[in-house]
C-alpha cells in the first residue's frame, strides 16, 4: 500500500473532506535534524485558490515545512501531496517559491534575472525574457529592465525576485517571510500583488512572524510553535476561542440589572467590562432596560488574530514574535 493511502490522503488527487479541492495536503509531518526535531507532527491542508498563512516565531519550523511541502527535502515521518502529488518536485513547474534567503546573480539585469529563474522552472528562456520586461512595466519598473541586479535598491532587488517566481505563472506560489526587509509601501504592494493572485485562482502560501499581515490576508492560518501546529483552520475560528468582550457605559451605577451583567465583570473608569454572554447579548439587553440602567454606550469587541495567537500558543512564543518584529525594525 502506498504511503498516501496509509495516512489517509487517498489517489483522488487533492479533494478534501467536504469535496473542496485541496492545493496542499499533508498528515504528520516530522523532520529531525542531527537529532533535534524541528517538525512534529504537522498537519495542513491548503484549499485550492486560498491565501493561508503558516503564523511562528523564527526558528518554529516555518521554513522546514515549507521545504517539506515542495519536496525540496524529504519528510522522516508523514506525507505531503500538492495538487494531489506526492513527489512535489516532480510538478515544479506549477509551484512558484521565494526562499527566505534571497539570491540574485548581480552581473544580470533586471530582466533577465526573471528570464532565468522563470528558465528553472521549465519556461523557455526567451519567452522568461519577454515576460521579464512585460512584468517590470507592470509593476512600475520598466525604467529598471535594463540594469544590473548590483545597481537596483534592496526593496527592488526583492521585487525582481519576486516577479521570477511568478513568470512562470504557477498554480500554487509559496513565499518564505516575504515581508521581511520590505519598507511599508512595499510591503502594501506585495500585499496588493498576493491578493491579485489569488483573485485568479493562483494558490498562495505565505511564512510570516507579523500577525498583521496574516490577518489582512488570510482566511485560513495554521498556528506553528516548536515545531507543533496547535492550531490549523480559519481565522474566524481561531478568533473565536476567545470569547468576545463587551464594554458598557451606564448612567446608573448600581441597581438590580447588576445581577444580570456575568461574573468576570470588572470596572475601568467610566465602563464595564465582561465576556459576552453565551445567550447572546439580547436578554443582557433587556435586564439593562428594564432596570433602569441608563445605557449610555455599549460595544462587543471581537478578539483579534494576535490575542488568539497568545491563547493557542502561549505568551512565550508570542514574546519571541515580537522580538523577532524588533530585531527586524533595528536592521
Amino acid at each position: 500500500m502506498a504511503l498516501s493511502e496509509q495516512n489517509g490522503l487517498g489517489n483522488g488527487g487533492g479533494a478534501g473532506a467536504s469535496g473542496t479541492r485541496l492545493a496542499i495536503e499533508a498528515r504528520g509531518l516530522v523532520k529531525r535534524f542531527e537529532g533535534t526535531t524541528a517538525v512534529d507532527g504537522v498537519d495542513l491542508s491548503v484549499r485550492e485558490g486560498a491565501i493561508y498563512g503558516i503564523l511562528g516565531p523564527n526558528g518554529a519550523g516555518k521554513t522546514t515545512t515549507l521545504r517539506m511541502l515542495l519536496g525540496i527535502i524529504d519528510p522522516d515521518a508523514g506525507v505531503r501531496r500538492v495538487f494531489g502529488h506526492d513527489r512535489p518536485h516532480e510538478i515544479a513547474r506549477m509551484i512558484g517559491y521565494l526562499p527566505e534567503e534571497r539570491g540574485l546573480y548581480p552581473s544580470m539585469k533586471a530582466y533577465e534575472a526573471i528570464g532565468f529563474l522563470g528558465a528553472l522552472r521549465g519556461l523557455p528562456l526567451a519567452e522568461g525574457k519577454r515576460r521579464g520586461r512585460e512584468l517590470l512595466a507592470q509593476h512600475d519598473m520598466g525604467h529598471a529592465a535594463d540594469r544590473k541586479i548590483r545597481q537596483l535598491s534592496k526593496g527592488m532587488a526583492q521585487t525582481v525576485q519576486l516577479l521570477g517566481t511568478l513568470v512562470h505563472q504557477p498554480r500554487l506560489v509559496v513565499l518564505d517571510e516575504p515581508f521581511s526587509g520590505l519598507d511599508a509601501i512595499n510591503q502594501g504592494k506585495l500585499e496588493r500583488m498576493i491578493r491579485e493572485l489569488a483573485e485568479n485562482g493562483t494558490t498562495v502560501i505565505f511564512s510570516t512572524h507579523v500577525i498583521a499581515h496574516a490577518e489582512r490576508l488570510c482566511q485560513d492560518v495554521a498556528i506553528i510553535a516548536g515545531g507543533k501546529v496547535p492550531y490549523a483552520g480559519s481565522v474566524d475560528k481561531a478568533r473565536d476561542r476567545i470569547p468576545a468582550q463587551v464594554r458598557l457605559e451606564t448612567h446608573a451605577r448600581e441597581g438590580q440589572w447588576l445581577n444580570a451583567l456575568p461574573q468576570d465583570v470588572r470596572r475601568e473608569g467610566d465602563y464595564w467590562l465582561f465576556s459576552l454572554p453565551e445567550s447572546g447579548i439580547e436578554p443582557l439587553l433587556r435586564a439593562l432596560i428594564e432596570g433602569n440602567a441608563g445605557i449610555l454606550s455599549l460595544s462587543i469587541e471581537r478578539a483579534g488574530l494576535h490575542d488568539a495567537f497568545v491563547h493557542i500558543a502561549g505568551e512565550a512564543a508570542a514574546r519571541q514574535l515580537e522580538e523577532d518584529k524588533l530585531s527586524e525594525t533595528v536592521r
